[in-house]
């Protein structure tokens, strides 16, 4: 009996290595080879569907080649759209990852059979075509044009592919797809890497788009081999708490658009519901003033959004004094707190310090730097920040209060919810009309003149 050939690929990035080695040779992870058999057989270079031989691709001049202005496919929630930069793409592979029982399934399942113009095709490789009719009944969303099959055989998919004929195709989840061309079981590797390979083929060369629903690893990254999100012309997280209502889609990668865009939903009864206006969400609606909160308006892609960063300051009572820090940058707050004690003289030292920015959100943009320091500073003198007060601004290792992008959008959005004071950057409005603006606008060029306009 013939010897079985096997070699080692890396979990992370996909290398190979014909023995195995304690960090990758590639892209320097430790403990990610694993052994898996080398495919005997395949169909290189044939059509996915098929099996026949493609068309010899021609090399062409870059004038020669015609541009189509193809729209894309309008997608029943606006969220979604907004995050795949203004719809699906024909021929796009589309990959959409996230914890289990998040509602990544549920987020593709009630925008599908919200399509009434195209042929649907829901490969389910995890749930029975029963499950999945209770879960339509649920959402109360029926549609005649989307097909349901259960199957985990790629070869098995591209024959319902071709019988159906479909304008749209959903796998459901990649990592229980296999191949007979590849000798391994579902979810390793090299069957990730094939199946998606073959995918994409078959999205390039029929103009069909495809989604993947994937799962996601401890870490919470994608599942599998880095190089399925090389592949993939498009990346979604589906984030969240399962314990909370508000889920959050953000793109970590897009060919066809912006990757700093932000979709919310929260998750009702009947499915999930967009959020479109995050402000009144992410703000607490209480009538008691609280001394460590501070609104600030930040910017996603070019989403603008009121948003609460709450603060704790106490005596450390175990000598050491405590750092948390919840949807914020860590060291960023450190840098912050170094700026109070160097440059305006607040002694906070030896005292815990608790960040939490609420909603959930992990926030990114350097102009909620004034917020969190306002916040932090209110809970140290136990001052609460007077009510219809926010304030947006980067701050600087000498103090300063830098000017940030987008003012105009972000002093409109703190109009909407009723904010009276809105604080900013000194010399951040040339060109900008303050007289027509409903708002009061305070400026300021260091952080002791925030301090003096809020606590004077």
């Amino acid at each position: 009996m013939a010897k079985v050939k096997t070699l080692w690929y890396c979990s992370s990035c996909g290398a190979d290595s014909p023995k195995w080695e304690g960090r990758c040779p590639a892209c320097g992870e430790w403990n990610t080879m694993v052994e898996e058999r080398v495919p005997t057989k395949g169909l290189r270079g044939g059509s996915p569907v098929t099996g026949r031989q493609a068309v010899k691709s021609v090399p062409q001049r870059v004038s020669e080649i015609k541009s189509l202005n193809e729209p894309r496919i309008h997608m029943p929630s606006e969220e979604l759209n907004r995050v795949l930069g203004g719809g699906l793409v024909a021929g796009s592979l589309v990959l959409i990852g996230g914890e289990p029982g998040i509602g990544k399934s549920t987020l593709v399942l009630q925008n599908i059979l919200s399509i009434k113009t195209k042929k649907i095709l829901y490969v389910s490789g995890e749930e029975s075509a029963r499950q999945l009719k209770l879960r339509a009944d649920r959402i109360g969303r029926m549609s005649d044009n989307c097909y349901i099959v259960c199957e985990t055989s790629l070869e098995s998919i591209f024959e319902h592919i071709d019988d159906v004929k479909p304008e749209m195709v959903i796998v459901d989840s990649i990592q229980t797809i296999a191949s007979d061309a590849v000798e391994s079981s579902a979810g390793s590797v090299s069957q990730v890497r094939e199946c998606s390979a073959r995918l994409l083929m078959y999205a390039k060369e029929s103009g069909v788009p495809v989604i993947l629903i994937g799962h996601i690893n401890k870490e919470g990254s994608i599942a599998g081999p880095k190089v399925l999100e090389h592949i993939v012309d498009a990346v979604l997280q589906f984030e969240g708490d399962r314990h909370y209502m508000y889920r959050i889609l953000r793109s970590i990668k897009n060919r066809f658009g912006s990757t700093s865009e932000l979709g919310i939903y929260e998750m009702c009864q009947r499915g999930l519901r967009e959020v479109t206006n995050p402000s009144e969400m992410l703000l607490t609606q209480n009538d008691e003033e609280l001394s460590g909160i501070a609104i600030g308006v930040t910017l996603e892609g070019i989403r603008p959004f009121l948003i609460e960063a709450q603060a704790l300051v106490s005596t450390a009572a175990y000598g050491t004094p405590q750092r948390s820090v919840t949807g914020f940058d860590s060291r960023r707050m450190n840098m912050l707190l170094a700026v109070l004690e160097k440059r305006v003289g607040f002694k906070i030292a030896q005292k815990d310090v608790f960040l939490n920015i609420a909603g959930g959100l992990k926030v990114n943009d350097p102009a909620l730097d004034l917020s969190v320091i306002c916040a932090i500073l209110s809970s140290n003198v136990d001052m609460a920040i007077p009510r219809g007060v926010c304030m947006s601004g980067e701050v600087g290792l000498s103090g300063e209060i830098r000017p940030i992008t987008r003012i105009e959008q972000r002093i409109s959005e703190a109009e909407k919810p009723g904010m009276n004071t809105i604080i900013v950057p000194r010399n951040n409005l040339k060109g900008i009309d303050v007289s027509r603006l409903k708002i009061r606008v305070e400026e300021v060029a260091k952080v002791e003149e925030a301090f003096r306009t809020l606590f004077a």
